[in-house]
């Protein structure tokens, strides 16, 4: 079990389930049923398992090459291809399942998640654009919160808002992680944009993809939020997008510890008005 949660960094979960839950809230005219949560919770864990497991597989023959990827459970041989195809296949079920419970319109849409899934792990053998790939994997997480209420397309354009900021938040700090391979990258003609424009570039890029992500934030708040409360979170949130930045060198801070509160933060500027009122 633990081989296995390491495998699918079940921890990483905690990127994108307060942004599932923002969608939620931010569609939500009063509070959702403690039964329709409980069902976003297991359609979230079921996609972000069979993200990851299918990225894993994917990419299996170049984890194996890269040094710092070689400890992988795939390439390693701690685990096997049929054992996380066995993980892949009940997280798909899993996936399938509460969406059908959610509503049929969400079943409908339910393959769209599944086809980035599969696409964007080949993207960086193709394009620098790879990062987007990723954003738009992750963007598709308040969105779906947001359907799973809506239940339609409309009022689609603010339903879009919280996604566009996932996209480029998203993008940006998975430049960031690839700045650990860029050498590898470079070396085994894969598409980064810190293997294709150096490093410096590459962060000057996130940086930007950052700023737009913190305007598309403030877009929000005087769109759907406007509550007083909700400032110091908006303003907390341009702060940690500014050290994930400063501290970009420390991957393990800027990607993951920051990104998590900053998860949160998000979470929290989009419930405060909502409660405190």
């Amino acid at each position: 079990m633990k081989k296995l949660l390491n495998f699918i960094k079940i921890e990483h979960a905690l990127f994108t389930l307060p942004m599932i839950y923002s969608g939620v809230f931010l569609a939500s005219k009063e509070k959702p049923s403690n039964e329709l949560l409980l069902l976003v919770l297991l359609a979230s864990v079921g996609a972000r398992t069979v993200a990851m497991t299918l990225n894993r597989i994917i990419d299996r023959e170049i984890d194996k090459r890269n040094p710092r990827t070689t400890g992988r459970e795939l390439p390693s041989g701690k685990l096997t291809l049929w054992q996380v195809s066995i993980v892949l296949t009940g997280a798909l079920f899993l996936y399938l399942a509460a969406a059908y419970q959610i509503s049929d319109f969400c079943f409908r849409l339910s393959p769209i998640p599944l086809f980035v899934f599969i696409v964007y792990p080949y993207l960086k053998r193709f394009t620098p654009l790879a990062h987007f790939g990723v954003g738009l994997g992750m963007a598709m997480a308040p969105l779906g919160g947001w359907f799973a209420i809506t239940g339609s397309f409309a009022n689609l354009s603010t339903g879009l808002i919280l996604p566009t900021f996932v996209l480029f938040w998203g993008s940006g700090f998975d430049i960031i992680y690839s700045t650990l391979d860029e050498q590898f990258d470079r070396g085994a003609n894969l598409f980064s944009f810190p293997s294709r424009f150096g490093k410096e570039r590459a962060l000057q890029i996130s940086a930007g993809l950052h700023f737009l992500a913190f305007l598309v934030l403030v877009v929000l708040f005087f769109h759907s939020l406007k509550g007083l409360v909700a400032v110091p979170p908006l303003l907390l949130s341009g702060l940690l997008l500014f050290l994930e930045q400063k501290k970009a060198d420390d991957v393990e801070l800027a990607f993951f510890r920051i990104n998590i509160l900053l998860g949160f933060n998000i979470f929290a500027m989009v419930i405060l008005p909502t409660v405190i009122s």
